[in-house]
């Protein structure tokens, strides 16, 4: 499938007239063919006077730059951040075709697109969009087996520009950005990792009906009614030690293929946060990026954080060049071990005493004496907004009274 993309597209230029130079720099709409839709997203890409480029993903007030793209004669490679991804585009008449590549999975290969402009969603109806604006409680719902995910939707609402969230007990969707028209509202996200696209349509009776789309194949529909009082349940009460056991115990190799665990030296007398986490996995890099600085702040204080590392294949090399890639882009100070792979029941396998993994990720706090102080399931990053700023303060308050004991 993935020769039959890049054949089309090279058929494509190759049939059509000469192409002129084509201006890079500028703001440019992705699109991402997925499950019979489009799913768009902004970057903005600049060409240096040396021929560098360097670009970025814009999502709202967010900005993921990507400063390793090469130009090989009239086509672009551009790998996407720490993933372990690529977008690879041929340079026509003011557009940029070509394909979208997890290289971590097998067949995963989508069609991609590229055109100037600065208008992530294309308006159709033209009509007086409807409120979409505050606070709704949502349902997701698995067609197949019928599983079901309650989430937490906030959106903010200006004319017919809507961005917002939805919070949901393992993690956010992080910056989503979208358009009202009429009764219908889409939104989208684009993090190097997830492609996701929602679209919803206001019912008579106010409530919400729409689809979630992500990637390749996962669907899901999505039903919401409008409750300024929608929560969830509180993230340390998710996980947790099973019957029978008082601790959290491990084992893995760190990145020098050398056995850590709790127990060692290093971690006597002081305060462990445990990351459970994978590179490949965008809320875990929101965390990872907060874990950075405050350990940076606060290392001195007798804290420790020691990242397990849950990675796409089954190959300690691999995953470690993983790590050692995301250590390098976020400058991360603190210990990581490669602890196993991102399938939820096999990593469950690893740490026994927990009920199992819901969540990458899932941080764990252990207080100097070596106790348990808590379990926090999933993460809500900035792109939730005041419920980020709330997870800060909670954090901050809990460390500053285990650090002062």
């Amino acid at each position: 499938m993935k020769y039959l993309y890049l054949l089309s597209f090279i058929l494509l230029f190759a049939c059509s007239p000469k192409q002129e130079k084509i201006e890079l720099s500028g703001t440019w709409i992705g699109e991402i063919s997925m499950q019979g839709k489009t799913m768009p997203f902004k970057m903005q890409i600049q060409e240096e006077q040396n021929g560098e480029i360097k670009a970025s993903i814009i999502n709202g007030e967010e900005e993921i730059k990507l400063d390793e793209i090469e130009k090989r004669n009239d086509s672009l490679h551009i790998p996407l951040h720490i993933f372990d991804i690529s977008i690879d585009v041929k340079i026509g008449n003011n557009v940029l075709a070509g394909t979208y590549t997890k290289h971590y999975e097998a067949d995963y290969v989508l069609p991609i697109t590229f055109h100037k402009g600065d208008t992530r969603f294309k308006s159709d109806l033209n009509e007086e969009p409807a409120d979409f604006s505050g606070k709704w409680e949502v349902t997701f719902i698995e067609p197949k087996e019928q599983d079901t995910t309650e989430a937490v939707g906030i959106f903010k609402q200006k004319g017919s520009n809507i961005k917002g969230t939805f919070l949901t007990p393992l993690g956010d969707y992080r910056y989503l950005v979208g358009i009202a028209e009429g009764n219908q509202m889409k939104l989208s996200t684009f993090d190097g990792n997830h492609a996701f696209l929602f679209e919803a349509e206001l019912q008579e009776d106010k409530t919400l009906k729409g689809d979630f789309y992500s990637g390749k194949d996962w669907y899901e529909s999505w039903t919401a009614f409008k409750n300024e009082n929608a929560e969830l349940p509180h993230p340390d009460s998710l996980t947790y030690l099973k019957k029978g056991y008082d601790n959290i115990y491990f084992s893995f190799p760190n990145l020098e293929g050398e056995k850590v665990s709790l127990q060692d030296e290093k971690y006597q007398d002081k305060v462990v946060i445990v990351q459970i986490f994978g590179t490949w996995c965008p809320n875990c890099m929101d965390e990872t990026k907060f874990l950075t600085k405050w350990y940076d702040e606060n290392k001195s204080r007798g804290v420790e954080i020691i990242g397990l590392a849950y990675e796409a294949k089954d190959d300690y090399e691999y995953a470690k060049s993983r790590v050692e890639k995301m250590i390098n882009k976020y400058d991360v100070k603190y210990d990581f071990l490669i602890a196993g792979t991102n399938d939820k029941e096999e990593a469950s396998k690893t740490l026994p005493m927990l009920n199992r993994v819901i969540s990458f990720p899932t941080m764990i706090i252990i207080d100097k004496n070596g106790e348990l102080v808590s379990i926090h399931t999933g993460f809500s990053g900035p792109g939730t907004g005041k419920y980020y700023d709330m997870f800060v303060q909670d954090f901050n308050a809990k460390m500053d009274s285990l650090l002062t004991k």
